[in-house]
C-alpha cells in the first residue's frame, strides 16, 4: 500500500488517468487502442465490399449481358 500511496503523490492530478502515448500528443493508449480497433473492422468491411463487388462484376454481370468475357 506503500508504493501506491508514494505514486499517487508524485503523480498528483494525472493519477489514475490513462498516459498519453507522447508527450507533446494529446491521444491516450485507449482510444490510440479504440483506433486500431475500428480501422481493423473496417478495413475487413472494405474488404467484404470488394468481394461482393468481384463476384458482381465477374458471374452476375455476364449473366445479365453487362459485359461479355471472352
Amino acid at each position: 500500500m506503500g508504493e501506491a500511496k508514494r505514486r499517487k503523490e508524485a503523480l498528483g492530478d494525472k493519477y489514475g488517468q490513462d498516459p498519453y502515448i507522447l508527450p507533446w500528443l494529446p491521444i491516450t493508449k485507449s482510444q490510440s487502442e479504440q483506433f486500431v480497433k475500428w480501422t481493423t473492422k473496417g478495413a475487413w468491411v472494405g474488404i467484404g465490399f470488394l468481394v461482393v463487388f468481384w463476384i458482381a462484376i465477374r458471374f452476375i454481370g455476364p449473366s445479365l449481358g453487362w459485359w461479355q468475357v471472352n
